[in-house]
């Protein structure tokens, strides 16, 4: 592995949040043997990751079907973020992809940078298994779910002590009802 690119064949792969709803840190996290690999990234990032992972999913289903063994999916427990939490890099772009001759998909993240740093951003490529992807996207939906109530007159997020409500006519709400 270089500074610059790390390629892992993970035990575990995650994502999880740190914080309270509307002020969560989204982490993706990698393990193999020892060695541990944090990423940060957006919840919008994970959302469109889950829903790429059952789209690649049903493909792999219909052009080359198996069954997922529920031992290559893993327990609950084991998509809990590791401690100590040590961010290597915020993801910028992300990709998703398969080889058929490891039945393996991967996943290819790169650095956030700016355009002219572009050359020298970290890349991390996670291959995994069909059962661990589908561990990975289900829970990253579990994840992404646990957000704020939505207040149903201004589709806006409702933080625990209120907001201000636009169609209420300028009053704060401080509930749903």
């Amino acid at each position: 592995m270089s500074d610059r690119v790390i390629e892992m064949h993970p035990s575990r792969i995650t994502i999880d949040a740190i914080g309270p709803p509307g002020k969560r840190l989204f982490l993706l996290q990698a393990s193999e043997g020892y060695q541990t690999v944090t990423l940060k990234l957006e919840k919008q990032q994970a959302e469109v990751l889950a829903m790429g992972i059952g789209k690649i999913l049903d493909e792999l289903a219909e052009r080359f079907p198996r069954e997922i063994p529920g031992m290559e999916e893993p327990l609950s427990s084991e998509l809990m973020l590791l401690e100590p939490v040590e961010i290597m890099f915020t993801i910028g772009q992300m990709g998703l992809g398969y080889d058929e001759s490891k039945d393996a998909l991967v996943l290819v993240m790169q650095e956030l940078t700016l355009p002219e740093d572009a050359e020298t951003a970290k890349v991390a490529r996670f291959w995994a298994t069909r059962g661990q992807m589908l561990a990975l996207g289900r829970h990253v939906e579990e994840v992404t779910a646990q957000a704020r109530p939505i207040c149903p007159l201004c589709d806006k997020p409702i933080d625990p002590t209120g907001h201000f409500c636009p169609k209420s006519n300028g009053r704060e709400r401080t509930g749903l009802g």
